[in-house]
């Protein structure tokens, strides 16, 4: 099991299963920000930006899975933003259960590089027009930044698995 699992990084097929559940989250969200008028606050952006970056930087290995820079790339990248998201997933969630979350205010702009303004470029994407510390959907007693802390550490759970996998399969003569 541990050799299958080790082997995965040089199957395009895990590459692209990781980028597919990254543009699935993303999608979700915008349907509940279109359909379900659930605007997103800052902190759901930053969220949304570390689930994209996932799905973008599962891309580099799959388009070459035998490239050991690429596989690193893929796994930095999966590894930071996954780590990222969940940090900025636990502290909306602090937030949301704050004695006085009504008054838990955040940015109202999203603090993007002057380099990169995404929200100007792509505002139906990563405009911030929600509130921090409302809580408009649960699921199972859960809010939205404690699925996302869940989604995360499950992201990240999953590389560090990986990674173990193939450093014990490496180091086995």
């Amino acid at each position: 099991m541990l050799s299958s699992i080790a082997a995965l990084p040089h199957r395009r097929s895990a590459w692209a299963v990781l980028a597919a559940s990254a543009f699935i989250l993303v999608a979700v969200a915008l349907y509940f920000q279109y359909q379900m008028d659930l605007e997103p606050c800052v902190k759901c952006i930053y969220q949304r930006v570390a689930v994209l970056a996932i799905g973008l930087v599962a891309l580099v290995p799959l388009i070459a899975p035998t490239s050991v820079i690429a596989r690193l790339i893929g796994f930095a990248g999966w590894l930071v933003a996954a780590g990222w998201g969940y940090l900025i997933a636990a502290e909306h969630s602090a937030m949301q259960q704050a004695a006085n979350a009504f008054f838990s205010v955040c940015d109202s702009v999203p603090a993007f590089p002057g380099f990169m303004p995404l929200h100007e470029w792509f505002p139906g994407l990563f405009a911030a027009r929600g509130l921090c510390g409302d809580i408009n959907w649960e699921f199972i007693g859960l809010s939205m930044p404690e699925w996302m802390q869940i989604i995360f550490a499950s992201y990240f759970v999953a590389a560090i698995l990986v990674l173990l996998c193939r450093l014990l399969r490496v180091r086995k003569p």
